[in-house]
């Protein structure tokens, strides 16, 4: 089974260059100011979502564990 994650996009840093929506289109989309946001925390698997943090140019993806609060990306 796997783990439920607590996925954000800092709309501070992101500039909607739409890496996380091409890779995880079932979790990702852009909102009104063309900038990536969360619309289904379990549209797509962990390690899915983790390559999508991974490839953002800007690191605004931050992905932890929802039950433990640990921090998968960005690494500590």
């Amino acid at each position: 089974m796997s783990r439920a994650l607590r996925t954000t996009v800092d709309h501070g840093r992101c500039v909607g260059n739409a890496q996380c929506v091409n890779l995880a289109p079932g979790m990702f989309r852009h909102n009104e100011n063309v900038q990536s946001e969360v619309y289904d925390p379990a549209g797509a698997p962990e390690a899915v979502v983790l390559k999508a943090a991974r490839f953002c140019p800007t690191s605004a993806i931050r992905v932890e564990d929802a039950a433990t609060g640990e921090v998968l990306f960005p690494q500590p």
